[in-house]
């Protein structure tokens, strides 16, 4: 069921890229017109998850859900790392440096959760991440549009644009979608469910 402009879910966007965001809503043309979609394989989703712990038992994958969650005890991606635990896909295989690309996913995050960042874009000219996403307590369909040569970063939530940001410069840039906890303040229990994923591009 579509939302109406007036009804959008609580959600918060971390401008790492700018310190004035634009904020808009309204509704809008389907954000995919004009864009090409780029075919997706196995190949091309990469899962990143706490390093100790065996893939079945933070992600699951049945009748095309991805579902990711962790605990905040959990260990980080990698031993060297000091960032909160995580568990997340990267588009592996189409990182991009310019042009116009798309991220869209299905995605839902529990009522409840606390600190919970979903949608990274990682990579930039200045600092490691674009774009830092956190949505509680709904299930939406989430696009990103990457501006790279205009330099910024737009993102819909059920068709509506909802944000407007400048990105830190091009760099070597993909996308990421799961679950990472937030620097402080996040609950016990960290999960988010994604389905349809998919990218396109100008």
């Amino acid at each position: 069921m579509e939302i109406p402009c007036s009804h959008v879910l609580l959600f918060f966007v971390i401008p790492v890229a700018s310190h004035n965001p634009k904020y808009i809503m309204f509704c809008s043309a389907d954000p995919t017109d004009g864009f090409t979609e780029v075919k997706l394989t196995n190949a091309n989703f990469e899962l990143q998850k706490p390093y100790d712990m065996p893939l079945e038992g933070r992600y699951s994958f049945v009748d095309g859900l991805r579902k990711m969650w962790f605990y905040a005890d959990d260990k980080p991606h990698v031993p060297s790392s000091h960032t909160q635990p995580c568990i997340k896909v990267q588009i592996k295989g189409l990182d991009y440096s310019s042009g116009v690309w798309q991220f869209e996913g299905h995605c839902f995050v529990p009522n409840g959760a606390s600190g919970a960042m979903i949608a990274p874009i990682h990579g930039a000219a200045h600092g490691a991440t674009a774009l830092i996403l956190r949505i509680y307590n709904g299930d939406s369909r989430l696009n990103i549009i990457h501006d790279v040569d205009g330099g910024k970063v737009i993102v819909f939530l059920d068709r509506n644009q909802v944000f407007q940001v400048a990105d830190k410069g091009p760099g070597d840039l993909h996308f990421k979608c799961g679950v990472h906890g937030a620097p402080a303040n996040i609950s016990y229990y960290m999960e988010s469910r994604w389905r349809d994923i998919k990218i396109y591009m100008k």
